[in-house]
């Protein structure tokens, strides 16, 4: 049996062996250098060996790999008052290892809260069609994508899924048995799609109007991404839930699920929890990761980029209208919706340098690390020109 033989084939993985990164940068067994504009989805971004989270996960590791919840440990105590007021609405944090586990909490915590106020009938929560939150089955089952959904029918019974930007139809589920509402602010897995400041405002008011939450899911585009450290800053907005994760450890494996006064009050020992949940290697790196985002010219540099790259590509889209049909996002958060395969595309790109992740069969998305300067972005434009300009697939 092969090594690939023994590893579960739930991922389309490519036959490359990635050995080393460095930068905006992934380098294979050959020698031969991609520029990595997937960043392990969303994930490092801050790049690969970031000279502050090696400092910081090399110096922790010396001390403190792991500490149960049953104690206090410092790094934990660091993230967790840093991040509560970075994101200018929270009372509390709770800490976990990813995404689908800082969901869950937040699901969770919605309907703890309906039941703990005295209206248990109170406990479905609507989600957007096209929205990705996880894969465990809470979490697909919000969700409701197809691709996530197949074969793990029944699905978890309490979510209503609204058409993506239509509002009244949002409005429209919206009845005595509903606790909340969860969305993406942007989409990633469900095609890079951007919801408006104007829909996240009225949504807003919304849930004021009818005593819901509203849960965010930041899992992707947050941390800097989209040029705001939490996306629902440019807004204005003060949601009740928000979930991160990804780009919070740069590779390491950190979610966090913040939370208003008004959900803090209904948490209380014994009443959620994670092992590995706030443990000082993770705490350690994220907050590194958030002093590096938070410095003087961080963002400015994110949306700087964003927009020059948006621009370059839909120069592109006019260029091989054969071939794209739209681009996208918000800071660097981009998709490239295509007629052709996006997995065909991404590959040829990869084969051609450029690292890139599909969101289904017609969109590429384009996640490059948040340290990206206009000469990385010079060169990924290249790579898909040049792709394209010999397309015959």
């Amino acid at each position: 049996m092969s090594a690939l033989d023994a590893i579960l084939p739930v991922y389309r993985r490519s036959d490359v062996l990635i050995v080393r990164g460095d930068g905006a940068y992934l380098y294979d067994d050959s020698g031969k250098a991609y520029l990595d504009f997937a960043a392990g989805i969303a994930v490092n971004a801050l790049g690969h060996n970031h000279p502050a989270t090696q400092a910081a996960l090399l110096g922790q590791a010396s001390q403190l790999w792991h500490c149960a919840n049953m104690y206090r440990n410092a790094p934990l105590e660091a993230l967790a008052e840093h991040i509560v007021a970075a994101s200018g609405f929270a009372k509390g944090v709770f800490f976990c290892s990813s995404g689908a586990e800082a969901n869950e909490a937040a699901i969770k915590f919605i309907r703890r809260i309906m039941k703990l106020r005295g209206t248990p009938e109170r406990y479905r929560i609507i989600t957007i069609k096209g929205g990705f939150h996880g894969r465990t089955m809470a979490c697909i089952s919000a969700s409701g994508e197809l691709r996530a959904v197949d074969g793990y029918a029944p699905l978890l019974d309490g979510f209503d899924h609204a058409p993506f930007g239509d509002f009244e139809a949002l409005e429209a589920l919206v009845n005595g048995h509903t606790a909340g509402v969860m969305l993406e602010p942007v989409q990633g897995e469900g095609g890079v799609h951007v919801h408006s400041v104007e829909y996240l405002r009225a949504l807003r008011a919304l849930c004021d109007k009818h005593g819901l939450l509203l849960l965010l899911d930041e899992v992707q585009c947050g941390m800097g991404r989209t040029g705001t450290l939490f996306t629902y800053q440019e807004s204005g907005i003060a949601p009740d839930l928000v979930t991160v994760a990804k780009g919070l450890g740069n590779g390491f494996p950190v979610g966090a699920c913040l939370a208003n006064a008004e959900v803090a009050k209904y948490l209380t020992p014994g009443c959620h929890g994670s092992t590995f949940g706030g443990n000082p290697m993770a705490m350690a790196v994220g907050l590194a990761v958030l002093k590096e985002i938070e410095k003087a010219g961080f963002l400015e540099n994110v949306k700087r980029c964003g927009e020059e790259f948006l621009v370059g590509l839909e120069a592109l889209v006019k260029k091989f209208p054969q071939h794209l049909k739209a681009a996208r996002g918000k800071g660097l958060m981009l998709g490239l919706e295509t007629h052709i395969s996006a997995y065909s595309l991404m590959d040829t790109m990869r084969g051609n340098g450029l690292m890139s992740a599909a969101a289904g069969d017609k969109v590429v998305r384009l996640l490059p690390p948040l340290i990206i300067t206009s000469e990385h972005i010079k060169e990924a434009l290249m790579v898909i020109d040049k792709t394209l300009e010999n397309w015959n697939i």
